[in-house]
């Protein structure tokens, strides 16, 4: 009689995870060679993470070179629109349209999990406020932040990198039959793989998960989280530029000096405002989305007219913004130039993720930052040229301390713009400047961005499932029997 208790009482959690990921999903607790975690034990969970960094690697390595391509031809049919000015501008905005339409709706009929960063998402599982997702995830993310991003949405590639690899995580633990707590852990480890592939960082990759997503050090989740990195940035280097040493270049910089310390504490401070003022608009955006009556596909396809507007104008302002943050890290610029392009920008992200489409908002973030400090660099040679560092130099420190401010993950911001330079002249002011942007954020109590998003997705998973729940109901009153996983139902209201 107990076993028969105690299996009705395990099949409704089996059925509910059933029903929110798709497929059957092994949930029972840790086992005893677990909590011990022996060394055979310890090797299996090792080897587990590798294989999910080194899948996470192939994937988002692919992903990367596909947007590059895809980034490309957009630039490559703007110069031949020009050619025939009328056809040719309204083809590239009927080509935006429908490349950022078709992403949303990939997103509101295939898999609602896969809007927006995607971190927020994975932040929510590894802490085990919701469920992993379904398996289809993967290719909706995929193919989604293919066409929203390579339609030049100013989105990034980290999200998608980021939810890929913990979908991947979640695919080879229930291939392993691994409990849900090393499931999880997985997950985080797969997100750690996905983000070095997509900056080419493997040590920031791991930090972001351990400082941000995780919040803890313990032996278990550094071990999972280092390998899955390590291994993620080997396979991608498979298909990537095994040579590179760094995705940006900068100028030979000097050291710096206290005599600048007066110009490093405006970027600090200015970053610090700016991250709040950004955290907000993005917010705003999104609740406006969440409100707005017009139907998904629909605010997406107007979205993508108005960045394939713009494409054509200035091919180079729109996408994810790589180049435009590489021109900020040689200080290539006018103080006019970059204050427009830092307006531009700064409106254009919260717009492209208000389109609720796959993509990420790392790579918006170091535009606004780069430009934000050489436009204070560039405006400091006016005002005290001799007590001014390079504007370059102004560029890098606010590039992580603008991160520092809307993240609130100092750690992080220094290591990813260290990385990502190869320079680490400046970690003296970089350290400084980013503990000022925390502090002006505190300041103003802006919460940081990934909190928000992510209790956003959590309440939009509660709200879904009760919605749901109360259709299943009805068809179950009806005579009827309802997926409740695949219902419109289950797929309305606010998701990040």
């Amino acid at each position: 009689m107990k076993r028969g208790r105690a299996g009705r009482r395990g099949r409704p959690r089996a059925l509910w995870n059933q029903a929110v990921t798709g497929r059957r999903f092994r949930t029972r607790g840790p086992s005893r060679r677990d909590l011990q975690d022996t060394p055979g034990g310890q090797l299996a969970f090792a080897a587990a993470a590798a294989v999910v960094g080194a899948l996470t690697g192939l994937t988002a390595g692919t992903f990367r070179l596909l947007l590059e391509h895809v980034g490309q031809a957009r630039i490559d049919l703007v110069r031949w629109a020009h050619g025939s000015p009328v056809l040719g501008f309204a083809l590239v905005i009927l080509c935006c349209a429908a490349a950022t339409s078709a992403a949303a709706w990939l997103v509101h009929r295939v898999e609602p999990h896969a809007e927006g960063s995607g971190i927020p998402r994975v932040e929510a599982v590894v802490e085990g406020r919701t469920p992993p997702g379904r398996f289809r995830i993967l290719p909706v993310k995929y193919v989604g932040g293919v066409l929203s991003i390579g339609s030049g949405l100013a989105l990034g590639r980290e999200g998608p990198s980021v939810q890929m690899g913990g979908t991947i995580a979640v695919i080879v633990g229930s291939v392993l039959r691994r409990n849900r707590s090393d499931v999880r852990l997985l997950v985080a480890a797969g997100a750690a793989a996905g983000l070095a592939t997509a900056f080419n960082a493997p040590i920031a990759g791991g930090v972001f998960v351990l400082e941000e997503l995780v919040k803890r050090f313990d032996p278990r989740t550094t071990l999972a989280t280092l390998l899955a990195s390590a291994a993620g940035f080997a396979s991608a280097h498979l298909l990537l530029h095994p040579s590179a040493a760094a995705d940006f270049r900068v100028p030979a910089l000097a050291d710096p000096t206290l005599a600048q310390a007066p110009l490093v504490i405006v970027v600090g401070v200015t970053s610090g405002l700016l991250g709040v003022a950004y955290n907000a608009a993005v917010m705003k955006g999104l609740r406006v989305a969440d409100t707005s009556r017009w139907p998904v596909v629909a605010r997406a396809a107007l979205i993508g007219s108005l960045v394939g507007a713009l494409g054509w104008i200035a091919p180079g302002v729109v996408g994810g913004g790589d180049n435009l943050t590489q021109q900020a890290l040689l200080g290539q610029g006018t103080i006019a130039a970059v204050t427009g392009l830092l307006v531009l920008r700064f409106v254009l992200g919260v717009l492209s993720y208000a389109a609720c489409t796959p993509g990420g908002l790392f790579a918006p973030m170091l535009v606004l930052g780069s430009h934000l400090g050489l436009l204070v660099g560039l405006v400091g040679h006016l005002v005290a040229p001799h007590q001014t560092p390079e504007p370059a130099a102004l560029a890098l420190i606010a590039m992580a301390a603008f991160f520092t401010a809307s993240v609130r993950a100092p750690v992080t911001g220094i290591v990813l713009a260290t990385e990502m330079t190869a320079s680490t002249t400046l970690l003296a002011p970089m350290l400084g400047a980013c503990a000022l942007a925390m502090l002006t954020a505190n300041a103003f109590r802006s919460t940081p961005i990934y909190d928000q998003l992510t209790q956003r997705a959590v309440s939009a998973f509660r709200v879904n499932t009760v919605e749901a729940s109360s259709v299943g109901a009805r068809g179950a009153r009806g005579g009827g029997v309802v997926d409740s996983s695949s219902h419109p139902a289950a797929s309305s209201g606010p998701r990040a």
